[in-house]
């Protein structure tokens, strides 16, 4: 079975583009109901999801566990704030690489010290800023694939014909892995440094 790698890049490269995050002032600004929140959830991301027409983004039992874990603060009255839908969207994000132990760690500072703050700095304002400096790296993010592209197809010249084009998407998938295992590791570490470190919590400080 033949496979146009370079047709098959294109049209990877073309779905960059059309990558984009959710912006703040997309979501409602009024309180949400549970099914409100998986359904707004799921019109905003599927479209980025693997199999678009069978993945679930965000179930209620998801959102239940998420606050249950406290990575999520808990509802009000059963009603979900536009600053529960910014955080969701984190652990979406993050869901996809680091165990729940990670994701609570990384959010709970931005949790008890953002979140439903009477700060002129919110979550908000750490949402748009982080998502909107990701966007700008999609231009760097081609490059980089591209360049590993080039690598890889540069590879197993001396392989029998008929094995080339599998070893050389094979070493193009390893290539992208160990960027991903090495990004993770890095992640891991950052997020195990976190761990140690006392950060201001801004309740007591206004005691």
């Amino acid at each position: 079975m033949h496979i146009d790698t370079n047709d098959l890049l294109k049209s990877i490269m073309k779905s960059f583009d059309r990558i984009d995050y959710v912006k703040s002032s997309d979501i409602p600004n009024i309180d949400l109901y549970m099914d409100q929140v998986t359904t707004f959830m799921d019109k905003n991301l599927r479209k980025n999801s693997r199999h678009p027409e069978e993945d679930k983004v965000m179930t209620k039992t998801m959102i239940n566990n998420y606050a249950k874990n406290d990575l999520l603060p808990p509802p009000i009255k059963k009603k979900y704030s536009k600053e529960h839908v910014l955080v969701l969207i984190f652990i979406y994000y993050y869901k996809g690489i680091l165990p729940i132990s990670d994701i609570q760690a990384l959010l709970e500072p931005i949790t008890k010290n953002y979140f439903a703050s009477d700060l002129d700095f919110n979550i908000t304002d750490i949402y748009e800023e982080v998502f909107g400096m990701e966007r700008n790296q999609i231009e760097s993010l081609k490059k980089d694939v591209m360049q590993k592209y080039e690598s890889a197809m540069d590879t197993f010249g001396e392989a029998p014909d008929d094995s080339k084009e599998f070893l050389r998407l094979f070493s193009f998938i390893c290539l992208l892995s160990f960027d991903v295992y090495m990004k993770k590791m890095l992640i891991e570490k950052l997020i195990d440094e976190m761990k140690d470190t006392k950060f201001p919590n801004k309740d007591k400080d206004k005691k």
